[in-house]
């Protein structure tokens, strides 16, 4: 059985950094951002159109990974948090993400706690932006009801946070069915 950890969370938060060492320390498999590779290809003019592309492209990958059957996957956002994108852009949503089901076991939301860095991708660097943005992409988990806990602090102690929040959902039996929302 594949257990699956979603990095959730706004821009700059060190999602990208943390989830290929968190994966490497479960000994699982990593699945990058699939709309960070859309922006560098493409540019950050989104459309709704984009973003409902950028997350059935996420989800696709995903699904790849999944095939080769890896005991854990960690997975840098997934469609939860395209569709706070959506919200920020936009204010509103495609149908397409409140339809959308295939949801991570547990989720890691990660706090506005670090430096906001511009690398050409990113678009809401000011502290009202970054604080509107977690919290819709903290909304955005309790209306889903999944089973999330928050990640803070810097360098190793986020690592650290991240992996006892994960450790904790194990013993809680948040993977393999266990289906009781909410923050752990």
């Amino acid at each position: 059985m594949t257990r699956t950890v979603c990095l959730h969370g706004p821009e700059s938060t060190g999602k990208t950094t943390l989830g290929p060492r968190i994966a490497a320390a479960l000994g699982g498999v990593y699945v990058p951002e699939f709309g960070r590779s859309w922006s560098e290809a493409k540019g950050i003019g989104f459309t709704m159109t984009d973003l409902v592309a950028i997350a059935k492209g996420h989800m696709a990958e995903l699904k790849q990974a999944a095939m080769r059957r890896p005991a854990w996957i960690v997975t840098d956002t997934d469609p939860l948090m395209t569709a706070v994108w959506a919200d920020m852009l936009f204010g509103t949503r495609d149908p397409w993400f409140d339809r959308f089901d295939d949801l991570a076991d547990f989720y890691l939301l990660f706090e506005i706690d670090l430096p906001w860095v511009h690398d050409g991708t990113r678009m809401f660097g000011t502290p009202a932006l970054r604080a509107r943005f977690a919290a819709l992409s903290q909304a955005e988990l309790e209306q889903r009801g999944v089973r999330w806990a928050r990640v803070a602090g810097r360098g190793e102690a986020r690592l650290e946070q991240a992996l006892a929040a994960i450790r904790a959902a194990e013993r809680d039996r948040v993977f393999g069915g266990d289906d009781r929302p909410g923050r752990v």
